[in-house]
C-alpha cells in the first residue's frame, strides 16, 4: 500500500510542538512512554488496536496527548494511524504540518479511498488521516456503517489506530465513537478540569458501553517540569 508524502510546504507553520519528537529523552516524553506501557498492560487478555482520546471540555490537551501517544507507539515499530475525528475543530493537520483538503470525511462518504487520503509523516511508521472538510452531520457520520467499514480496512493496514475526538461534554461524537474503539482515554488538565466534569465525562463514556482504559492528568508541574500521569480506569 502506497501513501503520499507529506507536502514540502504547508499553508500554516506548525503550531503545536510534539515533545516526543523534539525532545524524546525528556521527562515528559518518558511519561508518554509510561502511558503507552500502562495501556498495553491494561489489556492482558485482548489486543488493543484502536484507542479514542477525548476530554471533558475544550483546552485540556487531548489533541496534544493523542499526537504524542501516536509518536511513542510508532517508536515501537508499530504501524500507527492517527485519525483526526474531531470533525468540528480539527487540529492534526496543523500539528503535523499537512494539508486538510482530503481526509476522514471524504473516506467515510466514499469520495476517496483510505490509501489516497492517508499522509506519511516525518516519524517512521506514523501516518495521519486529517479530518477533511467539516461535514454538517459529524455525529451521524461517525456512527455510520461507513465508520465500521473504515476501521475494518484500517486494521488490515495498521497495527494501531488512534482517534482524536471532540470533548465528551460538548457533543455526542466521542460517545458514539467509543462504541467502535477497543478503548478510550480521558484527558484532564491539572488545576482546570473540575472533578464533577471529569466524573460526568467518565460516566457518559461508560454509559455508551465504551471501555475506559484510564485518564491522563496533564500540566501537573513537579520540580519545574511538565509531567503526565496515567491512572487506570474502573
Amino acid at each position: 500500500m502506497l501513501f503520499k508524502k507529506k507536502p514540502k510546504k504547508a499553508a500554516r507553520d506548525n503550531k503545536r510542538r510534539l515533545v516526543t519528537m523534539t525532545s524524546p529523552k525528556s521527562p515528559v516524553s518518558e511519561q508518554y512512554r509510561t502511558v503507552r506501557t500502562n495501556i498495553e498492560f491494561s489489556a492482558v487478555d485482548e489486543e488493543i488496536r484502536s484507542i479514542m482520546v477525548t476530554s471533558s471540555g475544550p483546552g485540556e490537551g487531548k489533541s496534544t496527548t493523542v499526537s504524542n501517544l501516536a509518536v511513542v507507539f510508532a517508536n515501537q515499530g508499530k504501524k500507527v494511524l492517527l485519525v483526526d475525528a474531531d470533525l468540528r475543530k480539527p487540529t492534526a493537520h496543523y500539528t503535523f504540518d499537512v494539508n486538510n483538503i482530503t481526509g476522514l470525511t471524504n473516506v467515510l462518504t466514499k469520495r476517496t479511498t483510505l490509501e489516497k487520503a492517508v499522509v506519511e509523516t516525518k516519524e517512521p511508521s506514523l501516518f495521519i488521516l486529517p479530518s477533511g472538510p467539516i461535514p454538517p452531520n459529524p455525529a451521524e457520520l461517525l456512527g455510520s456503517k461507513a465508520m465500521q467499514d473504515f476501521l475494518e480496512e484500517a486494521y488490515q493496514e495498521f497495527d494501531m489506530v488512534l482517534f482524536d475526538t471532540p470533548p465528551v461534554l460538548a457533543v455526542a461524537d466521542a460517545q458514539i465513537l467509543a462504541n467502535h474503539c477497543d478503548g478510550s482515554i480521558l484527558v484532564t488538565r491539572s488545576g482546570e478540569t473540575e472533578i464533577e466534569q471529569a466524573e460526568k465525562a467518565r460516566d457518559l463514556l461508560q454509559s455508551a458501553k465504551g471501555k475506559l482504559l484510564g485518564a491522563v492528568l496533564n500540566h501537573k508541574k513537579l520540580q519545574d517540569s511538565q509531567y503526565y500521569y496515567y491512572y487506570g480506569g474502573k
